[in-house]
């Protein structure tokens, strides 16, 4: 084996060496949002608990950062903070039907169902629409329900 030369590929396949994919895409995504999820979740979940411990004026403060638009006497750095809130919610809403889709199209390919190219592909785009389609949808409701109430 002296005289053979070493290939100039890779031993093991990198990024360049695929196609990409969308179930590439949505394995990736799947990883993305469940971390997103689990921590920027997390710490919602905490500062709202915290803001309810605290007592009334630090759950308001925390309403008034991620739900209710301020009055306009309201500082320009709290109406960005009122920005900013509602943001992470609807990124949060976003990453939750990301997530949500994406497991239950695994669900259905841990049957051993949906593996051929065209129907996994199909899949894959349909979990990318249905999370954009069903955020749109829950915050259309929230947006509607907070106008007539």
């Amino acid at each position: 084996m002296a005289g053979k030369q070493p290939s100039a590929r890779p031993l093991s396949p990198h990024l360049q060496v695929y196609k990409w994919s969308p179930s590439m895409a949505v394995s990736i995504f799947h990883r993305i949002t469940g971390d997103g999820l689990a921590i920027v979740g997390a710490l919602m979940f905490l500062w709202w608990l915290g803001a309810i411990a605290a007592g009334p004026d630090a759950y308001a403060a925390f309403v008034a950062c991620v739900w209710k638009d301020p009055s306009p006497e309201v500082g320009m750095l709290h109406q960005i903070t009122n920005i900013l809130g509602k943001v992470v919610l609807i990124g949060l809403t976003w990453a939750f039907f990301q997530h949500l889709f994406s497991g239950l199209r695994h669900f259905v390919l841990d049957t051993g169902a949906g593996y051929e190219l065209k129907t996994n592909r199909l899949w894959s785009l349909l979990v990318f629409a249905g999370a954009i389609l069903a955020t749109a949808a829950t915050w259309l409701y929230l947006i509607a329900e907070t106008l007539n109430g």
